[in-house]
């Protein structure tokens, strides 16, 4: 199944978007639902909290007493953490049984308000935010839900910020607009991203780029969508990611290259990548192991023989919007230090970054194909490398700072 996490502020439609993708034939997992069953009467949260709070916080009918709990917890901060530590893990086990229930095709849309705060985003294989506005959204709540302004900003400030959710998102959703619009923008989403990224990830593969090379940019939603990918890999892989890295050409500021976000996992054994467990952390943030492709790096600089190879394997995303090629090297191989050499390199020296530049340009003019790029540029990473080696000695710089 493909596990998306779906957020955005108060008042900026979220739960419109819930319920197109559930009518487009989404399963949604409802946060907000899920929290109020939690505490419904005779479920063991309510019995923990009104041991924790006292009586006065459920009523006459033996419901909770949102209200009287909600003026306890907003009051004091102990008293939030205690709440959560009851509801929390009960909404968490009741979320991963609905999942777990979805059919194996599925499409499940996490429904989750705190998505961003809770710094959830990484736990996703996409994560959408509805985009509106804070000044919008104030006016919502204020002339259509009636509350008062003041209260509104309360609640807007003690959210995260616009810039907070547009840092975590995946797909930024506009709902600046009307419903309708809103409405066409999510079934463009559902048939154009969400039904194939779960068709890919469902069959293992990892999306491709055009065969033939095409050069763009530099576009600035490289290095954000960079932070969410290793982010995700981070998660998936745990202590056995030595350091994560973004590379290649679309981590050197000002560089045109493919639309590919290439990246650098560094683990102690590459044999982590057959454990079961890693394989299904990484399909749950939309991400496969690619078998054949990629299996080996060859040498290239001063220290090295000519022909050398050093063992690696590929990773991919399963996301047609996004192609990531994924470079997971030991920490006995001299590739990942080479790989972030050059992007320091290139970064500091424009003239360096200008030459590579003219040759990428050449090469996609030719119409080269993508299966003899690499090919095409080995003579000139033989001649670069050890001029990259030599602005190294020069500048001090270290792989323990880059």
């Amino acid at each position: 199944m493909l596990w998306v996490g779906l957020s955005g502020g108060i008042g900026s439609g979220k739960s419109t978007v819930s319920a197109r993708l559930a009518r487009l034939g989404a399963v949604v997992v409802d946060s907000d639902r899920l929290a109020r069953e939690v505490v419904e009467p005779g479920m063991p949260a309510l019995t923990a909290i009104v041991e924790r709070f006292g009586p006065a916080v459920v009523g006459s009918d033996g419901a909770l007493d949102r209200a009287e709990l909600g003026a306890v917890v907003f009051a004091d901060e102990q008293a939030r953490l205690d709440l959560e530590a009851i509801t929390h893990p009960r909404i968490a086990a009741r979320t991963r049984q609905l999942a777990a229930a979805a059919p194996q095709d599925a499409v499940v849309v996490h429904d989750i308000p705190l998505l961003v705060e809770l710094d959830r985003a990484a736990d996703y294989a996409l994560t959408v935010i509805v985009d509106v506005p804070q000044e919008e959204r104030l006016r919502r709540l204020v002339d259509l839900r009636g509350v008062a302004e003041a209260e509104a900003r309360r609640r807007i400030a003690a959210q995260a910020t616009d810039e907070q959710r547009r840092a975590a998102a995946d797909v930024l959703l506009d709902n600046a607009g009307t419903v309708e619009e809103l409405h066409d923008r999510v079934d463009r989403l559902w048939a154009g991203r969400l039904v194939p990224f779960e068709a890919n990830l469902r069959a293992g593969t990892g999306s491709r780029r055009p065969e033939t090379v095409e050069l763009v940019g530099p576009d600035p939603a490289w290095r954000p969508a960079a932070a969410r990918l290793l982010a995700r890999l981070g998660g998936a892989l745990g202590s056995a990611a030595v350091r994560l890295d973004h590379v290649g050409s679309t981590s050197v500021p000002g560089l045109r290259a493919k639309d590919v976000i290439d990246l650098q996992v560094v683990v102690e054994d590459l044999a982590v990548l057959d454990d079961p467990g890693v394989r299904d952390r990484l399909r749950t943030r939309g991400l496969v192991v690619e078998e054949g492709r990629g299996r080996w790096d060859h040498a290239h600089g001063t220290g090295t023989t000519r022909g050398q190879t050093s063992p690696k394997r590929m990773v991919a995303s399963a996301d047609p919007a996004r192609v990531v090629h994924c470079h997971v090297r030991p920490g006995s191989s001299p590739a990942w230090r080479l790989a972030l050499l050059l992007r320091d390199w290139l970064t500091a020296e424009e003239g360096e970054r200008d030459a590579y530049a003219g040759l990428k340009k050449g090469l996609a003019r030719s119409g080269l194909e993508e299966s003899d790029d690499a090919t095409a540029k080995e003579p000139w990473f033989a001649a670069a490398v050890p001029r990259a080696e030599a602005w190294a000695a020069r500048t001090g710089w270290d792989v323990g700072d880059a």
